[in-house]
């Protein structure tokens, strides 16, 4: 971290650091590495989970990739059930071979795909997560298991006692069966996911016991599998669904590779996630797909401010937009005209804006915070259909 923040880098000197290390890891262990990552710190911002709209980006970035062996880099809090359904489906039909690297939090539905790869790649710094879905009810989102466990505790209490106290009453009082139902199938469809898949990739290679080398069936397999799914969604062991589960939790459950161990593959992952670190917190982005032939970025936008002069300039002359440093705190003025008037230039400069860096897209901070502006150009020029112009 200190060497590439001492470097002072920007977002396009990050980046393509981040694509060299991508080539490196490639030449490597021989395979294509694709790397998915999603700001957890960021957790304002709902399209950090992973998501339908990243399957579709997935399947545009490798669809005409040509490499038998795939390794999948992943960072995500979570999200769709579903989107890692699609994901694994696509990159399964693909590539021979998918292996997962973890060295960030894979959590959730991350947890969830990561257990489609044939082997997981973890650093000591990598988790997994408990893999419950996470369900809406009412205005709330809950985990599944908690609220089946709920339910079924307040069942029990009402068979013993022939009666429910007021609270629990009016509460069970207010789901109706397709509701419960539906909280009861997310869950269930997470472990299934995972009972499918580990026999079929993980555990594919799976032939003989460890400790007997007495020959392994398919119906160990299953059991296998069963055990671990049911052990990832049992709240009993983990507490909480945001709960890290590193490679010591996992061990004698599933067999997981330790980055650690290869020197030359850790500092490369490492390196990896530190450039990812940095990203997120230097600039707007929020989410990163990757390979060493292509990138695509999304941002965070700020919100657009209504035009400000004295003169009650209209809309599609000038945009001003106020920008708080993530770092240090402090605010920036940015107009944008869409009409060439020099004396609406000055008018703003005179109140502190200052003009839209056009050729740049960037906004350094005299912090040396870099903020990218491009997702916030984007924004003004889609909707307002006219292009920001340069200073006269």
């Amino acid at each position: 971290m200190n060497e590439y923040i001492n470097k002072k880098m920007g977002g396009s000197e990050l980046l393509a650091e981040l694509l060299r290390l991508i080539k490196t890891c490639n030449e490597y262990r021989n395979t294509y590495l694709f790397v998915y990552a999603s700001a957890i710190s960021k957790p304002m911002i709902p399209d950090i989970i992973l998501s339908m709209d990243d399957y579709y980006i997935v399947c545009d970035m490798l669809r005409h990739h040509g490499k038998k062996d795939l390794d999948f880099y992943i960072e995500t809090p979570g999200g769709s059930g579903e989107a890692a359904e699609e994901i694994a489906m696509f990159t399964r039909d693909k590539y021979d071979k998918v292996n997962f690297i973890v060295s960030g939090e894979a959590k959730s539905a991350g947890t969830i795909l990561v257990l489609s790869g044939n082997d997981i790649l973890m650093t000591k710094s990598g988790s997994l997560g408990p893999i419950d879905a996470q369900v809406k009810v009412g205005r709330s989102v809950v985990s599944a298991y908690d609220y089946c466990e709920w339910i079924e505790e307040k069942r029990e209490f009402a068979e013993k006692f022939s009666r429910l106290n007021p609270f629990d009453a009016t509460m069970v009082a207010q789901i109706s069966p397709g509701e419960l139902v539906g909280v009861k199938n997310s869950l269930e469809f997470a472990k299934d996911l995972v009972v499918k898949w580990l026999p079929q990739y993980k555990f594919k290679d799976w032939i003989k016991t460890e400790t007997r080398g007495n020959p392994v069936t398919d119906e160990m397999r299953r059991e296998r599998a069963k055990e671990i799914a049911d052990e990832l969604t049992n709240h009993a062991t983990w507490r909480s669904h945001g709960r890290s589960i590193k490679i010591d939790d996992l061990e004698g459950k599933l067999k997981i590779t330790c980055i650690d161990d290869d020197p030359e593959l850790s500092d490369i992952v490492y390196r990896i996630q530190t450039i990812i670190r940095i990203l997120f917190d230097t600039t707007t982005t929020y989410k990163i797909f990757a390979t060493a032939d292509n990138k695509i970025l999304k941002h965070a936008t700020q919100t657009i401010q209504a035009p400000y002069s004295q003169q009650q300039v209209p809309i599609t002359d000038v945009v001003q937009v106020k920008i708080k440093c993530q770092n240090c705190g402090r605010e920036h003025c940015i107009f944008a005209r869409l009409t060439p008037n020099a004396k609406l230039e000055e008018e703003f400069i005179k109140k502190g804006c200052h003009p839209f860096p056009i050729d740049t897209n960037k906004l350094i901070c005299e912090c040396g915070f870099e903020h990218d502006l491009s997702g916030i150009r984007n924004q003004i020029e889609t909707q307002l259909g006219k292009k920001i112009i340069g200073g006269e």
